[in-house]
């Protein structure tokens, strides 16, 4: 019998991160809950934690480093659950974290996800994110980042996606539309997913009473981070944005593009700059590939031009 949920939670090097993350997840008013730790191919003492101190927990163990997308689909397709959760290795849920995603999905038959509310791990005042949003010209970010919360985002709500740290997802959504895209590597493939989710007409869920706090980029950042947002943003729009919003909204997507390259090469000498720059040109390097998934996405799409226009956030 298929169990109610499984969280897949992605590891490289985290041994640090894992035991405030597990023993957190042992704390949820879930019951009926398995847990899988997919280790991407660690040199750190990962493998030895989990076996010592949690033999409860299904730990799958690559030779390799598959990058965040590729770690989460080996776990994804092992999840024996009905609703399908990914959670970061550096963060600590709050008790009723999953318990709130599966009511609010419960609530809304028609959304195919859930986004929790995300807190600063070093100051649970701020927000880290209220669920994903995308920009007219094509640019993602998170709702509420670095803001004080101070109740503003309250309100159980429809957005256009779940941030990748601690989304929920119908099985049923994931068996339609396809898992995260593994050509993404890490950074963007939760923005992918809620494109070719929204496309297909399943809508996102920003669930405020579940919580958790994160650490924010603790297994990855500074450049590697740059070149793969840069580069995996350019692909994103190339496989999803249809093509009349493309014609409604080419000017400011070429612009923001243009303004990307711009202040990265004003600030050349710093590594990040350099990485956004090669990420700019890799993403149109490399066109072909996202360009042939596109087909079979626009050929799935449900949803109209006007409805995912009114999703986008005006520049």
């Amino acid at each position: 019998m298929a169990r109610l949920v499984s969280v897949v939670i992605p590891n490289w090097n985290g041994a640090e991160h894992l035991p405030r993350c597990l023993d957190a997840l042992g704390r949820q008013t879930v019951a009926d809950m398995e847990v899988t730790v997919v280790d991407n191919g660690s040199t750190d003492s990962s493998l030895r934690l989990l076996a010592d101190g949690y033999p409860n927990i299904k730990v799958i163990a690559l030779p390799r480093n598959l990058g965040y997308a590729g770690g989460c689909n080996v776990g994804l397709q092992a999840a024996e659950g009905e609703t399908l959760a990914i959670l970061n290795n550096d963060t600590e849920v709050t008790p009723t974290w999953l318990a709130e995603l599966l009511a609010a999905l419960e609530r809304c038959p028609d959304a195919g996800m859930a986004t929790p509310k995300v807190l600063l791990w070093h100051d649970h005042t701020r927000i880290h994110t209220a669920g994903d949003y995308v920009r007219t010209n094509g640019i993602p970010d998170s709702r509420g980042v670095w803001e004080r919360d101070e109740g503003q985002f309250d309100r159980q709500e429809y957005v256009f996606g779940a941030a990748g740290v601690a989304p929920a997802y119908r099985r049923s959504m994931l068996d339609d539309i396809g898992l995260l895209d593994a050509d993404f590597g890490s950074y963007c493939e939760d923005v992918d997913l809620s494109w070719r989710a929204q496309l297909a007409g399943y809508r996102c869920v920003y669930v405020p009473r579940s919580v958790l706090y994160h650490k924010v980029s603790a297994t990855g950042s500074g450049p590697i981070r740059s070149f793969y947002v840069a580069r995996n943003t350019i692909w994103v729009l190339a496989k999803n944005l249809p093509a009349g919003l493309w014609q409604r909204h080419r000017a400011e997507i070429i612009r923001a593009q243009w303004q990307r390259f711009a202040s990265a090469a004003r600030s050349w000498r710093g590594a990040a700059a350099r990485s956004t720059v090669r990420g700019q040109l890799a993403g149109l390097a490399g066109l072909v590939r996202p360009l042939r998934k596109r087909r079979a996405i626009q050929a799935r799409r449900r949803a109209d031009d006007a409805y995912i226009d009114s999703l986008l956030a005006r520049v």
